[in-house]
């Protein structure tokens, strides 16, 4: 069985920071990418950034220059630092793990972990 697990999320203000990060776990043999997305109340859920096993990245037009995704293989885990955060950053963030396999002949499966919530507000 593999989780997901997302931590790190809060209440900020405007212009403030915040690191999520999010460790999967369980029975794993590799991942290739891992990523974050996001949905605020009433939106559809959207790409944030994507970093694969090899270290390429992905970014959000929206969030460029102020969102960092890095990813530490060993542990499994992948963090999202947020800097000059703004209100409509507002949203839950969601963890995913894609191509995820359990052995080395299991097929590749999408993980999502369970949200953690971001709030920018003064």
């Amino acid at each position: 069985q593999v989780q997901l697990v997302e931590s790190g999320g809060g209440l900020v203000q405007p212009g403030g920071s915040l690191r999520l990060s999010c460790t999967a776990s369980g029975n794993i043999f590799s991942i290739y990418g891992m990523g974050w997305y996001r949905q605020a109340p009433g939106k559809q859920r959207e790409l944030v950034a994507g970093i694969t096993s090899d270290g390429d990245t992905n970014h959000a037009d929206s969030v460029k220059g102020r969102f960092t995704i890095s990813r530490d293989n060993a542990k499994n885990t992948v963090y999202l630092q947020m800097n000059s955060l703004k209100p409509e950053d507002t949203a839950v963030y969601y963890c995913n793990a894609d191509r995820l396999r359990t052995s080395r002949y299991a097929p590749g499966r999408i993980y999502w972990g369970q949200g953690t919530q971001v709030t920018v507000s003064s």
